[in-house]
């Protein structure tokens, strides 16, 4: 599993689930390979994809 913060390049195009600071999926958003993760809202969350 691929654990990106904000800002970084997505390494594939796909579904990331928004992962909060207490580990529980807080929401999902679609990137496209080579674009950058979105800023979260939330402070200490990442995105993960399978």
């Amino acid at each position: 599993m691929n654990k990106l913060t904000s800002g970084k390049i997505a390494p594939k195009t796909g579904e990331y689930k928004i992962i909060g600071s207490n580990g529980r999926t807080v929401g999902t958003v679609r990137v496209k390979k080579g674009n950058r993760m979105p800023p979260t809202q939330h402070g200490g969350s990442h995105f993960e994809i399978d």
